[in-house]
């Protein structure tokens, strides 16, 4: 009796735990053995395996599209490549946050994308996997002094020169989400939504949002009564209200004009919502 046959003897549950459920690798002939199965159950299965055979194809040609500016780099000898991006441009309260991460080569990992396109159970989950795959990750952060005095957009270059450095390995090049970062020696290049078209640069947005999103909930312990567990220190009109009704606190962004009227102060120069 050849394998497809003792295979076929199973029941269609026993096949889809095996197949389906724990996904082990299919032998060679069962699908078309399973399409042609009399019950009806067996071709449902097929039909499902067919199914997951074509997403894992699709995800697959994704990844290796994520990984097109690492590879022309590993093609032209640059070993550690770092993706650079932050997190926290928009609030009014808060530090700005950003990540650096340096994958190995050819790294994929199902479901990589820009942060702000993931659910927060995701990026949890992703952003664990990085920490425990990367060659290196680190986060730097700007605080709100640091904000106000620089501007948002300095500010937000400062955090990511910061995650840069504080990596434990040096990167031979830097991918940057959009931008470049002043007094970094490292030669580096900025892509415009990078997040959406580097792995490195996605896995460093990752890190950034969900390292910001855990300080955020820290200082919504420190600061009852503004929300900033669910909005994390954005513009929302819950956050609006409670500036309104409890003031400004010292993570609140004094260079941005909502916070500004809600202290009474005059408008800044060249803030964020002028």
């Amino acid at each position: 009796m050849s394998q497809i046959e003792e295979l076929l003897r199973q029941s269609v549950s026993e096949l889809k735990v095996r197949f389906y459920d724990a996904g082990e690798p299919l032998p060679s002939g069962l699908l078309a053995a399973l399409e042609s199965d009399a019950r009806q159950g067996a071709r449902q299965l097929a039909a499902r395996l067919r199914a997951r055979q074509q997403e894992n194809r699709t995800e697959g040609q994704r990844l290796r599209h994520l990984l097109k500016f690492e590879t022309e780099l590993w093609a032209q000898g640059f070993a550690q490549i770092a993706g650079v991006d932050e997190a926290g441009v928009g609030p009014l309260a808060g530090p700005v946050v950003a990540g650096a991460a340096i994958l190995p080569r050819d790294y994929k990992l199902r479901a990589l994308d820009d942060s702000k396109k993931l659910d927060e159970a995701t990026r949890e989950q992703l952003a664990g996997q990085i920490k425990t795959d990367a060659v290196a990750w680190a986060i730097g952060i700007a605080d709100v002094a640091e904000i106000d005095q620089l501007n948002i957009y300095h500010a937000g270059l400062l955090a990511m020169r910061r995650a840069v450095e504080a990596l434990s390995t040096t990167p031979d090049f830097v991918l940057v989400d959009a931008r470049t970062i002043p007094a970094c020696a490292v030669p580096q290049r900025g892509i415009v939504k990078g997040d959406a078209l580097s792995a490195s640069i996605a896995a460093a947005s990752l890190l950034a949002k969900t390292a910001r999103d855990a300080l955020m909930l820290e200082l919504d312990r420190q600061f009852p009564g503004y929300g900033l567990a669910g909005h994390k220190g954005y513009p929302t009109p819950q956050h609006f209200a409670a500036l309104r009704k409890l003031g400004a606190t010292p993570i609140h962004r004094r260079s941005f004009r909502p916070v500004r009227e809600a202290l009474g102060l005059a408008p800044a120069q060249a803030t964020l919502f002028e």
